[in-house]
């Protein structure tokens, strides 16, 4: 039985992850901006009020993710999971699509002012999404898990940075090219269900296109809603729409999902390939 590490080590190795991670954010923050910003709005930098809800967005942003996590940890502990996983897979992803754009849709159309029922569906459809990711909870090891949220952070950190600092609406126009890109990476995930498993170099090129193609599409449309919220903070400040952060989280918190799924698959991989 070999003795376990002591303290100082475990402090240097905490300390060195948080080194790396911060490396990475600040590279990848430096290169988006250097590629996709080099014109920066020309109105003095972002007003108070658009910050204001930027900031308040994030903030739901946040704790959606948080409520997420808790919820499919608290999932997993409690066995639910493993229920769900020997039930019929097909009444169990139909259901939950249904249910994740039923609480979604609901959330959405209920008015900002009206607080309990507006927060309680959009609770639920947080425990919703937390369903979908709790079998990445349950079998990946924790420290993967970090990684990739820690990756996830950077990457959508980094853009939402270039989203909130480039010229008004300047990539507002790629709201439809993301569109058919996520219909096509939807796609390339079903993929395995009717391709026949001889075919490999099909499967393992819908793979590659569903993982670093969904990428691609989550990254831009994380660019795409920064500025969405901006428009939206601009549209209420002129009294033209209701300021509803709740809503706009929504889009953020789906961006995020897709990223972190992708993250931790691309991890898991690499380190099956290291065994």
């Amino acid at each position: 039985m070999q003795p376990s590490a002591p303290p100082a080590a475990d402090a240097g190795s905490t300390m060195r992850r948080l080194l790396v991670g911060g490396a990475i954010f600040g590279g990848t923050l430096i290169g988006i901006n250097a590629v996709f910003n080099r014109e920066t709005r020309e109105d003095g930098g972002m007003p108070p009020y658009e910050r204001s809800y930027l900031n308040q967005t994030f903030l739901h942003t946040g704790l959606g993710i948080g409520i997420i996590g808790v919820t499919a940890r608290q999932m997993v502990q409690s066995g639910f999971v493993y229920r769900l996983m020997v039930t019929n897979p097909w009444v169990v992803a139909i259901g939950g699509l249904a249910l994740s754009f039923g609480t979604m849709l609901g959330t959405r159309a209920i008015e900002p002012e009206n607080y309990i029922p507006k927060y309680a569906l959009w609770t639920a459809f947080n425990a919703t999404q937390a369903a979908f990711i709790a079998p990445l909870v349950a079998f990946a090891p924790g420290a993967l898990i970090a990684r990739a949220g820690l990756y996830t952070v950077a990457m959508m950190g980094s853009i939402s940075f270039v989203g909130a600092t480039a010229k008004q609406e300047k990539y507002m126009y790629i709201g439809g090219p993301l569109l058919a890109g996520a219909a096509i990476v939807a796609v390339s995930g079903l993929a395995p269900l009717v391709i026949p498993a001889t075919a490999v170099r099909t499967l393992a090129f819908t793979e590659n296109l569903w993982l670093y193609g969904g990428l691609a599409v989550f990254g831009g449309f994380t660019l795409y809603d920064v500025q969405k919220i901006l428009y939206h903070a601009r549209m209420a400040q002129a009294g033209v729409i209701k300021k509803d952060p709740v809503n706009e989280s929504i889009s953020l918190e789906l961006d995020f999902l897709n990223i972190f799924i992708r993250m931790v698959q691309l991890l898991t991989m690499q380190q099956n390939r290291r065994k």
